[in-house]
């Protein structure tokens, strides 16, 4: 079998190449964290507004709980593939920003969870 006809993973590497594709690899798992992290920060600002908005609401126009359960619905409706819209999850939201009702505090301390927290609560 001649050099070309070697499978890629059996051709030998230059050197420095390895240390250069460990760095790289690093390069990527760090860039993959702090997109999960800036996500993460979205997704918390995003679930207080929400909460907020259904308190304002209910509190300036005297919309009952069962807002929410028509609010679940056409969220759900709206994206589909979406998760994190249930009437719990928005009871929850709503919690959420009745506890937290400073955006500033929420902001610093969203930046600061871990991402794996939030994505389980908000989909279970």
């Amino acid at each position: 079998m001649s050099k070309s006809e070697q499978p890629i993973a059996l051709i030998d590497t230059p050197d420095g190449y390895n240390i250069w594709l460990m760095e790289l690899k690093e390069r990527i798992h760090t860039a993959q964290q702090r997109a999960a992290l800036a996500v993460n920060r979205e997704l918390v600002l995003l679930y207080w507004q929400i909460g907020r908005d259904i308190l304002d609401r209910q509190a300036e126009q005297g919309w009952g709980a069962k807002v929410i359960d028509r609010l679940a619905h056409d969220l759900r409706s709206a994206f589909p593939n979406m998760k994190g819209f249930s009437r719990t999850n928005l009871m929850y939201m709503r919690a959420f920003a009745e506890a937290w009702k400073d955006i500033e505090f929420v902001q610093q301390a969203a930046g600061q969870l871990p991402w794996d927290i939030i994505w389980f609560c908000w989909t279970n």
